[in-house]
């Protein structure tokens, strides 16, 4: 399965790109899962999951069953209150909110559509981006979202996975606005579709500061 190393201060983190805006990431033992979804991926064959962080409740986002085939008994699943009276268990955090659970600190961040015409796809309120302060590292997982104004008091990202299908999303060029306000020193797009990745690495040429990784992605 395609996945990077990330080195970071207290023990290597291995992000595997499942697809789409399916993540799952392996560091000291522990396996966090994000978003998963059973049409991606063969989930006999994926590690179990400690902590499951869902971000909001469409269904390429929200899979009850893979939920509960990658759940262990002490498995801690975090999601917002429109998820949460979907599948009546786990945790819930607000935009704003943050909680411990497993040494891993987690703070649930907006993400939402502004754009006029927009705005339905994903309402303000509804969905989480999640920041994980994993082994010294802080990696920004947005969910889906544009390039919202409450991104401005996110800092000190190590690791950013920004989505980029339009329209539901963000354009390359609102990405590239995301990244500056952000300023991750890695930056994955994510959930970026059929969308040209090559478009976001030539308008993020001018940002050495910001390493680019492009990553297969279904």
């Amino acid at each position: 399965m395609n996945f990077d190393t990330l080195k970071a201060p207290e023990g290597d983190i291995k992000v595997f790109f499942i697809g789409h805006g399916t993540l799952y990431f392996e560091n000291n033992n522990q396996v966090i899962h994000v978003d998963p979804w059973s049409q991606l991926g063969d989930y006999n064959q994926i590690p179990k999951a400690d902590i499951i962080l869902i971000t909001h409740d469409h269904p390429d986002h929200l899979d009850p069953a893979v939920i509960d085939q990658i759940s262990k008994n002490n498995t801690v699943i975090i999601s917002p209150q429109i998820v949460f009276d979907k599948i009546k268990k786990g945790k819930v955090l607000a935009n704003g909110e943050s909680l411990t659970e497993k040494g891993i600190k987690i703070e649930a961040v907006p993400a939402y559509n502004n754009s006029q015409g927009r705005e339905m796809f994903h309402p303000k309120g509804a969905g989480n981006g999640y920041i994980l302060n994993l082994a010294g590292m802080r990696i920004y997982i947005a969910g889906d979202t544009e390039d919202i104004p409450e991104m401005s008091r996110i800092s000190q990202i190590d690791v950013a996975f920004l989505p980029m299908n339009q329209p539901y999303t963000m354009l390359p060029q609102q990405l590239k606005k995301a990244a500056l306000t952000i300023k991750p020193k890695v930056l994955y797009p994510y959930h970026y579709g059929e969308t040209d990745t090559s478009e976001l690495l030539e308008i993020m040429k001018d940002q050495p500061s910001i390493e680019v990784r492009i990553r297969a992605l279904q």
